[in-house]
């Protein structure tokens, strides 16, 4: 219990202190125009208030990964929560900060164009297809979770296809129209329920002294997995994840000033490491251990897990209200990566989404491929994801890096964690059964050559964008904004 309550006080620490740092040290700028009034078009830019902002960043983020990723993760006992803490502070949320804030000044790109600026044409491209590759399989996978979810909770009296139909038909209407009209208004009630249920869970715990597991590096995993590199891609969004990378640049087009991106950005990361903490508490502490735990998740998978947690702690009816809100993360998760994907594809090809019909031109053939992929078992394909996503991140982190680099500004701090994190998904490629299935001594030795390979490779290129004096902003005129 005292790691748990040191580890949600680190992280709360995390944001004021750690969290600053990043701010003072990046250099906001209030008086600059942000794109939410410079390109506001009504659909995709416009501005905001920042508690609007910060929930549905918030929801755009999570999805199921601060749930499911930290309860597949306890199975490694509590040094889960040091990757929780540690990770979150000074790699996950400084990911989604300078994501965001480097957006803003460049007019709300998303990581391709971002890419393709700071880390060359080529870049741009490959960023681009694996992106929208990405968004598309999430947008599938958190159609059909959340069914599966309501279908469990109301004990099959609808049909799996009528709710696959109606979750479809509220992701197209989320990615089509003005982002005020369905996100901002009912993302807001969502966050709420989101938080609310969180909260509960983890002040039960506490309430009814949970014998939540005090720190140890052992690892308690029941098939001895190594925690180096699978823990790492086992705890995403709780920690550090790439997807953020696609999502944070939908809520810098509606940030009203750059002193708002701290709180909506840096925090929101923060809250959703709370959530992971809860959850992974909670996983270790209410089934008799990891070995409890691994057959509870080999009976019926995270979800059912999910439910006995809820009833456990909050009793049936509240209960269900908590899960409620981990069926609300899915599909706040899944209709802003199929908006995601309609921005990025729109900015590409210059195509402005203004007019409906345009909107319409890229997001139809989107939900045909991810009406296809719902009938198919890509099961397969979805054990790319992890890594694909961790990948993700070091590619966000690289262009900050980047960023920081040439401004003269401390890089070390999105460089660090980027290294990191490239190192874990090269050791991973290269030892894993969908990889190249070498040795794991092998994979640590190779994944550190190319690891450091890459890094000589961003000096050079930092070194001559630095010289060359690469632009890092965008140009807006300054304007005066009501109070």
């Amino acid at each position: 219990m005292i790691t748990f309550i040191i580890s949600i006080l680190l992280l709360v620490l995390g944001y004021f202190t750690y969290g600053k740092y990043i701010e003072k040290m990046f250099g906001v700028k209030d008086s600059r125009s942000t794109p939410a009034y410079v390109n506001q078009d009504g659909v995709d830019y416009l501005p905001m208030s920042t508690s609007k902002n910060s929930l549905i960043q918030l929801l755009n983020i999570a999805g199921v990964g601060p749930i499911f990723g930290p309860i597949m993760g306890a199975l490694y006992g509590p040094v889960a929560f040091l990757w929780i803490v540690f990770g979150c502070i000074f790699a996950g949320a400084v990911h989604d900060y300078l994501t965001g804030m480097i957006s803003i000044r460049n007019r709300g790109a998303h990581l391709p164009e971002l890419a393709g600026k700071f880390l060359g044409k080529v870049m741009k491209h490959v960023v681009n297809a694996f992106a929208i590759l990405l968004l598309i399989l999430v947008g599938t996978v958190f159609v059909t979770s959340p069914a599966s979810l309501i279908h469990n909770l109301i004990e099959g009296r609808i049909g799996m296809g009528l709710i696959l139909i109606a979750i479809f038909v509220y992701y197209i209407l989320a990615t089509l129209l003005p982002i005020d009209k369905i996100i901002g208004r009912f993302y807001p009630i969502f966050g709420a329920l989101l938080l609310i249920s969180s909260v509960g869970v983890g002040a039960m715990l506490i309430f009814k002294q949970a014998p939540i597991p005090e720190l140890t590096l052992t690892n308690l995993h029941p098939d001895n997995l190594p925690i180096f590199p699978l823990l790492f891609l086992t705890i995403t969004c709780g920690a550090l994840s790439g997807f953020h990378a696609t999502q944070t640049p939908i809520i810098s087009r509606t940030t009203q000033r750059e002193g708002q991106g701290r709180k909506i950005f840096y925090g929101m990361m923060i809250a959703e490491g709370i959530i992971a903490m809860v959850w992974a508490a909670a996983a270790m502490s209410l089934f008799q251990g990891p070995v409890g735990l691994n057959e509870l998740l080999a009976e019926g998978g995270t979800g059912l897990v999910v439910s006995e947690v809820a009833k456990v702690t909050l009793g049936a009816y509240v209960g269900t209200l908590a899960v409620l809100g981990v069926i609300v993360l899915p599909i706040t998760s899944g209709d802003t990566a199929f908006r995601s994907a309609r921005m990025i594809i729109a900015d590409y090809i210059k195509l402005p989404q203004l007019d409906i019909k345009r909107r319409l031109i890229i997001a139809v053939p989107l939900f045909v491929i991810s009406i296809v992929l719902t009938q198919i078992d890509f099961n397969i394909l979805w054990r790319y994801f992890s890594w694909a996503n961790q990948a993700t991140g070091v590619i966000a982190l690289f262009v900050g890096a980047m960023y920081l680099y040439v401004a003269r500004k401390n890089f070390w701090v999105a460089l660090i964690p980027g290294a990191l994190m490239l190192y874990t998904t090269m050791v991973y490629i290269l030892n894993a059964e969908i990889g190249f299935r070498m040795s794991m001594d092998a994979s640590y030795i190779g994944g550190g050559v190319i690891s450091v390979v890459l890094v000589v490779v961003f000096f050079r290129a930092a070194q001559k964008a630095r010289a060359n004096e690469l632009p890092l902003d965008v140009d807006v005129s300054d304007y005066n904004r009501a109070a």
